[in-house]
């Protein structure tokens, strides 16, 4: 199973969380998000993979900071066409494209549905997270069984309110294509501050460590 931990940008914070073993490390660059990262950290992950997290932003921007932080993979969170998810994928980074449920939803909609698959092969994994106007980081959960209704080929990262308490929960899921989980809010003391006691003890019980 990935991990991926976004939401980062204090240098400390980020040294002791790469130590924890993970896989991807997501840093936002949408300047409307509490966690946005506006200079480049004074820190950045080598023992995991850098993730860039953008909304709608022009793609000269994108690869400035693809070149600058020398990142790994680009996390698109808005409206991004299928095209830009191919050519990111085409200059070698990977993609991972954030679809959006509502938390009441027990289905996901024959529209979000069809607008999932235009992008099967443009990306290298789908994120599905819960609907919010903060584009992430909400702290809330979605009906994990809608999941069922996705059938597609791309592999997924499970997002959305995950905290200390879903480990069981996560350990009961299961879906042919479900990949990984994105850590997030759950595990903060502060916006962009995560507790990596509390991390490391959760991601110890998801591996079935003592």
């Amino acid at each position: 199973m990935k991990v991926k931990v976004c939401g980062m940008r204090e240098p400390e914070n980020v040294r002791a969380v790469e130590n924890l073993g993970i896989d991807y490390m997501g840093f936002i660059f949408y300047p409307g998000s509490k966690r946005y990262v506006g200079d480049v950290p004074r820190h950045l992950p080598s023992r995991c993979k850098r993730v860039g997290v953008f909304v709608d932003q022009p793609f000269y921007y994108v690869m400035s900071r693809v070149d600058g932080l020398q990142l790994d993979a680009v996390q698109l969170h808005g409206s991004e066409p299928p095209m830009l998810c191919k050519i990111l994928k085409a200059l070698g980074k990977e993609v991972i494209k954030v679809f959006s449920i509502s938390p009441e939803e027990g289905h996901i909609p024959a529209e979000t549905l069809r607008r999932i698959a235009k992008y099967e092969g443009a990306c290298n994994y789908f994120l599905f997270d819960t609907a919010c106007k903060e584009h992430g980081g909400s702290g809330r959960q979605f009906d994990w069984d809608c999941l069922r209704d996705y059938q597609g080929d791309t592999p997924f990262l499970l997002s959305g309110g995950l905290n200390p308490q879903s480990a069981s929960r996560l350990k009961a899921f299961n879906h042919p294509r479900f990949a990984g989980i994105d850590l997030n809010s759950g595990f903060e003391s502060a916006p962009a501050v995560k507790d990596a006691e509390r991390l490391r003890q959760f991601i110890a019980e998801m591996k079935n460590e003592k």
